[in-house]
């Protein structure tokens, strides 16, 4: 095969690559896209979108389960039954359209798409081994887009019973028991949603509680939240391997060992970045611990080769990696332009959803600035009540000087949503009076978020 010549290669076809792929395409730039895998990368194909189609299943099926007694309205219906296998061919449905359209948005940007997995030989040069043969593909530009891997544990290595988040979402059905090892995001997430559809589910946690990375606030209604499923807990617990017999997990907690009974092993205890196997350690490159070092526009230490997403230090978010590829196809086709990451959403689509934009209190204070802060539960918004869903609240962080916004954050039903206008408050520098006197539409639950300004200003009529 003949050698490929383009001004930018991007080596990885997930959120941040064919982000950045598609818009050089759409700036006149020639670009070639090298994926070994689906178009998509993790997010797409075993991450974000399947789990978020699992979520939306056991969420419809709890619902049904739980009118099947009685509903506070009034609402009786017979006790509902899964079909699973179709529950999951219809995630499939959805992940296919999306690599059909990722890949139309590819083709009409005039992208190439070679399939193969990739290797650098060098700064410019990557060698991709495909069904016909090898391919070498020279560059003017290398975006650096590999993604990243579920850590595994040495006591529980994947296998077996032993399962990642991939495995997790292509189950054939729903365990009966399934012990999760990690109360982080992505623990939860699945382990909350197979135990809405009937799992027994305990949670194993090193930390002291769940989603250590959050403020305890926000966490504290996903706890209940927990405990309403039914689900156990272990915190301060060390997941050990498991029983001779396979049918249990071994875990100590305070110098105890103890047998968690399990069908599944699902170990979530982080993603680390993918930087072996695709040449990238033969480049000199300069690292920010197991990260690439880039900076504010995604360029590394080479010149002329950048890198986005979850091989770059930051939270390992498909967002942030779509607006850094967005960023650095941009500056290949001449733009000056930098990533300003104040304003990067986090979620936990667990129940109830958690939401951050932005600076907690504990984080605003550690800075040295004097703070307002204004907090307004669901119990006294008028469509949360009309939900019977009064779990949660939104709370604002501002300074206390002139009332600059530094962080939003919300725990309840469906905040996730909520999520865009936060970030778009504080990219766009709201002050408590550009939010408060906003008219928010009555009745939703986007009106927490005035009521929550309206309260750190000292004007709140809601007090719930």
């Amino acid at each position: 095969m003949g050698d490929l010549r383009a001004k930018l290669l991007v080596l990885g076809g997930g959120p941040g690559g064919y982000t950045a792929a598609a818009r050089a395409g759409q700036l006149g730039v020639d670009t070639v896209l090298v994926e070994q895998a689906g178009l998509g990368g993790t997010c797409l194909n075993i991450g974000c979108i399947p789990s978020k189609a699992l979520i939306h299943v056991a969420e419809e099926y709890g619902r049904a389960a739980g009118q099947a007694g009685a509903a506070p309205f009034g609402l009786q219906v017979t006790a509902p039954r899964l079909d699973f296998a179709q529950a999951m061919a219809w995630k499939d449905g959805i992940v296919g359209r999306l690599n059909a359209g990722v890949a139309t948005l590819l083709t009409q940007g005039g992208v190439r798409i070679v399939q193969g997995r990739g290797v650098m030989l060098d700064g410019k040069t990557c060698r991709v081994e495909t069904d016909t043969g090898p391919q070498t593909i020279r560059a003017e530009h290398v975006l650096l887009a590999t993604g990243s891997d579920s850590v595994e544990l040495p006591a529980l290595p994947f296998g077996g019973r032993i399962i990642s988040s991939t495995e997790a979402l292509s189950l054939p059905e729903v365990p009966r028991r399934l012990a999760v090892v990690g109360a982080g995001y992505i623990g939860l997430e699945l382990g909350m949603a197979y135990a809405r559809l009937g799992a027994e589910v305990a949670v194993v946690e090193a930390a002291d509680r769940i989603l250590p990375g959050w403020d305890a606030e926000l966490t504290r209604p996903v706890l209940r939240g927990m405990d309403r499923l039914g689900m156990a807990l272990l915190t301060n617990a060390e997941a050990r391997g498991l029983a001779p017999d396979g049918e249990a997990l071994r875990v100590a907690t305070d110098g105890t060992e103890r047998l968690v009974p399990a069908d599944l092993v699902l170990v979530a205890v982080g993603r680390r970045p993918r930087t072996r196997g695709f040449g990238l350690e033969g480049l000199d490159l300069a690292m920010d611990g197991p990260f690439l070092r880039t900076d504010a526009r995604c360029a590394t230490s080479m010149r002329n080769v950048w890198a986005v997403g979850d091989v770059t230090a930051g939270p390992m978010l498909a967002h942030r990696a779509m607006a850094q590829g967005r960023m650095v196809a941009e500056i290949v086709a001449g733009a000056r332009r930098a990533l300003d990451a104040v304003a990067i959403p986090a979620i936990c689509f667990t129940d109830p959803e958690v939401v951050a934009v932005g600076l907690s209190p504990a984080e605003a204070r550690r800075t040295g600035q004097e703070i307002r802060v204004g907090q307004v539960p669901f119990t006294a918004n008028g469509r949360a009540l009309t939900q019977a869903a009064e779990e949660g609240f939104v709370r604002v962080v501002a300074r206390a000087d002139n009332h600059l916004l530094l962080g939003i954050q919300a725990v309840g039903q469906g905040v996730a949503e909520l999520a865009a206008g936060f970030a778009l408050a504080l990219e766009m520098g709201a002050r408590l009076e550009d939010v408060a006197q906003t008219i928010h539409a009555h009745p939703t639950r986007g009106e927490a978020f005035q009521d929550a300004a309206m309260r750190a200003l000292g004007a709140g009529l809601h007090e719930g």
